[in-house]
């Protein structure tokens, strides 16, 4: 296929696949997988119609009572899983101490040319334990069967978002997703931020395990209160800000400066025991401010760790963080630019819920705007989605390997790599460019011809061969495309089968151009 034409029809196509008729029970059903899933595997949305659409909704936010013995299954064989947070610490402190040992030993035999791969030899065990993080979310994202609390999980871990390539997080953030994300995920909200705000993980990147009252130092030299980190040098503002700009009230949220500089001091103290060692939370009670402080008109006397759980419970039910994150989440499941509509009622439910996000969500996907024929197939996949539901949608089977992770990084998003404190985007503008749709198709076709690196594919479980192209097509319209295709996607693939005589071939290249194709990247 000629590497222009393919472009000019991606990028062409992408803008007119937008359908508005009335749903059947089917469509919902697609529509639903599209957006409480990472996409439908082979059959699911006529199983998901007969159900019927709202009780298989209903049994995503019950997540819990969802049997999933086939992912629990896959999980063994990811060692990560078996280390705790002070483990890792261990094995990455080993690592690089044998690693600098190396190094010094060459330099001192002057063997100089050989210092950079030398160097990285003794963590290449430890960058394959931490590579698993990666193709762990995945694998749970393409074979778990309680899919909203994946997508939940990619949603929070985005939201409070944390750079694993900084220094401690390396081995902080594995527990981060294990022990503060994915527990409290579909839980409240308010939860979930303490948690947040408590993970060493958190604590590390943002820098407030170094925040301390001004003049404030540790009683004696080996107090706790310095191990691990930094000296500490006085206020940080960074959590402080981005506690109040991002994971709460919103960059609009009504709050100032002076805010920001309260917060802060209200979070001195919190910090880590031991952070070089993989050990927890600790509050430091010496580097603490203990003056009164006054955050969004509200008088916060001084308590301790305390005042942190209270502004952060504070926080949690300020309508302008209802507003927010209801609006962050509409945006995700319903449109880019979510409907007025939808955000109200998200932030009603949160508000008559006490937070209860099972509630926000439920509320999401009742409302009018979810169902409405504008939202459908108004969103652009990320990489993440892409890949996955093209996995899903083949019949694929993710290996255990680091390899599918670096698909979906080679597409625009490695997996907690992004240094930002705003996450990934989830706006179309930040995945669509002619590059990167061309990246996407030719990842496509590699996955329907058994050559994309992590995945393995039988077709003969999806598709049948025929040498009626036309059929071919239909066939793969209906069971990849929930009959979404276009007629000039249609034409396109038609024409680039023309000259195939091979059946095997003809269905290979039909799944991976529709599979490629702009219908596919949209949800």
């Amino acid at each position: 296929m000629r590497l222009r034409f393919v472009t000019v029809w991606l990028v062409l196509a992408v803008p007119a696949a937008l359908g508005a008729q009335a749903l059947t029970p089917r469509d919902s059903a697609l529509h639903a997988l599209n957006r409480l899933a990472y996409g439908p595997r082979p059959g699911e949305a006529d199983s998901v119609a007969r159900t019927g659409v709202m009780r298989w909704i209903e049994r995503q936010l019950d997540f819990e009572r969802v049997p999933d013995s086939r992912l629990a299954e896959r999980e063994r064989a990811f060692k990560l899983l078996d280390y705790d947070r002070e483990e890792l610490a261990q094995r990455y402190g080993d690592a690089l101490r044998e690693r600098q040992r190396m190094q010094r030993e060459m330099a001192q035999n002057g063997d100089t040319g050989l210092l950079r791969g030398a160097g990285g030899r003794p963590m290449r065990e430890f960058r394959e334990l931490g590579g698993e993080l990666q193709q762990l979310a995945v694998v749970r994202a393409a074979l778990s069967e309680r899919q909203l609390r994946e997508v939940m999980v990619d949603f929070w871990a985005n939201h409070f978002n944390v750079f694993v390539g900084k220094g401690a997080d390396r081995f902080l953030t594995p527990s981060y997703i294990e022990e503060t994300i994915r527990p409290n995920a579909l839980g409240r909200f308010e939860d979930l931020l303490i948690a947040t705000a408590k993970s060493p993980a958190m604590l590390f990147y943002l820098d407030n395990a170094l925040s301390v009252t001004p003049g404030s130092f540790p009683l004696s030299r080996n107090g706790r209160g310095g191990q691990g980190v930094r000296a500490p040098r006085g206020l940080n503002e960074n959590y402080a800000r981005e506690l109040l700009e991002l994971h709460t009230l919103g960059v609009d949220g009504g709050y100032t400066q002076q805010d920001v500089i309260a917060v802060a001091r209200i979070f001195t103290g919190w910090s880590i025991d031991r952070p070089q060692q993989g050990a927890g939370f600790a509050f430091h009670d010496w580097a603490h401010d203990r003056g009164e402080k006054q955050v969004l008109g509200v008088r916060i006397k001084e308590g301790g760790m305390e005042e942190g759980i209270r502004l952060l419970k504070l926080l949690a039910n300020q309508h302008a963080t209802m507003h927010h994150v209801s609006r962050k989440l509409c945006a995700r499941f319903v449109n880019d630019e979510p409907p007025d509509g939808c955000v109200d009622a998200a932030a009603l439910a949160w508000q008559s819920s006490n937070g209860d996000i099972r509630a926000v969500l439920r509320a999401i996907f009742t409302s009018p705007d979810f169902w409405a024929p504008q939202a459908l197939r108004a969103k652009v996949k990320t990489p993440l989605e892409f890949v996955v539901s093209a996995v899903r949608a083949a019949g694929a089977v993710p290996d255990s390997t680091l390899r599918l992770a670096q698909v979906v990084a080679r597409l625009g998003q490695p997996l907690y790599l992004q240094p930002a404190p705003t996450g990934y985007a989830e706006t179309q503008a930040q995945w669509v460019n002619s590059g990167a749709l061309l990246g996407r198709m030719n990842a496509a076709v590699a996955l329907a011809a058994g050559r994309l690196p992590g995945a393995s594919v039988n077709l003969d479980d999806v598709v049948p061969t025929t040498l009626d192209h036309a059929a071919l097509v239909d066939i793969v319209n209906a069971r990849l495309l929930g009959g979404t295709m276009s007629a000039h996607t249609r034409a396109v693939i038609l024409a680039q089968l023309a000259d195939v005589n091979d059946p095997g071939q003809a269905r290979t290249l039909a799944v991976g151009l529709a599979l490629g194709g702009p219908e596919f990247q949209r949800q």
